[in-house]
């Protein structure tokens, strides 16, 4: 079994303002350690997946500087989404590259920018996975089992009746995918026992995902054909044409929620997609007061706090919940509750065209 992996690259971070900026995003920056968010994804599947056998999915200017962070992966693996379209177009395109090549291989989807703690059990996770959708004929996701009911979050409803099992591992049949519920949706949901987080991780087989797009999305199956014909026939520029067109539509939306062949594996591998600055107080270490703090620092009666400010020395006095974020250029004081809220200061600052600033 030949497995691929697609690293989904081309985001740009937004509610990781203002350290995550247009030309350095999320996934360039060294958020949980001393290396970059996709040199941890990169370094975590290693041992399962060499790297001749992993790409990437960016912008060109991102794909340029990933060239120069990863050096182990071939440069013709790198691969350009013409314009930045959410997940569907780049995936799209990655399997067609990747079918022309092996049709049967199987290819784990991963984004660039999410963190797991635990990776001897994601990588057997991953391997049983792999066997799942190397046999099953089905699409294959992870559900990570929800630890408070999130609004932040799709969710996954699957069935507890007549699991699959593959390399030791139950698979449960995918019934729907839910979009961000409110709470007391999402409260009903924990309680049924039968909803998990998704995880915006995949695994299919080339062969598989082009006969499930001609089945359940056939019109996203016509832009399959014209990026395989483009690449057969080396056509860049038949390539922009196509996603001047397609659809800019996310990879659940186009076919995951319409499939019927969809299994779901249990990610009980201490995962977080590490969406905000908030998360990252369950991340880094903190202090006997609950503060996770970057940069040389004092604290007097603080507590519950993140900062990131180093290189210079902060004090905090008599603060609670609150997230302080310094740059250059740019100072973010918000509460942690609302640290969603983060990604509307970006939009605005689009809006007045502050582009110094994005």
């Amino acid at each position: 079994m030949n497995i691929s992996a697609v690293i989904i690259a081309g985001g740009v971070g937004s509610r990781f303002w203002p350290l995550s900026r247009k030309e350095k995003p999320k996934q360039f920056l060294p958020i949980i350690s001393d290396k970059t968010m996709i040199e941890e994804t990169i370094q975590r599947i290693s041992p399962k997946i060499s790297s001749s056998d992993i790409y990437t999915v960016a912008n060109s200017k991102q794909t340029s500087a990933l060239a120069g962070l990863l050096p182990k992966i071939p440069q013709e693996n790198f691969l350009v989404e013409p314009e930045g379209k959410n997940t569907a177009p780049c995936l799209l395109l990655a399997t067609a590259h990747i079918y022309l090549k092996d049709p049967d291989s199987v290819i784990t989807v991963l984004p660039a920018d999410h963190l797991i703690k635990d990776q001897s059990s994601f990588l057997i996770k991953l391997e049983a996975a792999a066997e799942a959708a190397d046999k099953s004929s089905c699409l294959i996701t992870f559900g990570i089992p929800p630890s408070y009911p999130s609004t932040g979050y799709g969710y996954i409803q699957f069935s507890k009746k007549n699991p699959h099992f593959f390399s030791g591992e139950e698979f449960f049949k995918v019934k729907e995918f839910k979009e961000k519920p409110d709470h007391d949706a999402a409260v009903n949901f924990i309680k049924s026992g039968t909803y998990f987080w998704n995880s915006g991780m995949f695994i299919w087989k080339a062969r598989v995902f082009a006969s499930n797009l001609k089945k359940y999305a056939p019109d996203m199956y016509s832009y399959w054909q014209k990026m395989l014909y483009a690449f057969k026939n080396d056509e860049k520029n038949r390539l922009k044409d196509i996603f001047r067109e397609i659809p800019s539509i996310s990879i659940d939306y186009a076919l995951m929620e319409k499939s019927k062949d969809v299994l779901m594996s249990k990610g009980d591998f201490g995962w977080s997609d590490v969406g905000s600055w908030s998360s990252l107080l369950e991340i880094w270490k903190r202090d006997s007061d609950n503060n996770a703090l970057r940069g040389a620092n004092i604290t007097i009666d603080t507590k519950n706090c993140l900062l990131h400010n180093p290189g210079k020395l902060t004090a905090l006095i008599g603060l609670r919940d609150l997230m302080i974020i310094n740059t250059e250029d740019a100072l973010l004081v918000c509460r942690k509750d609302l640290d969603q809220k983060v990604k509307q200061v970006v939009n605005t600052l689009k809006k007045k065209e502050e582009k110094k600033y994005l």
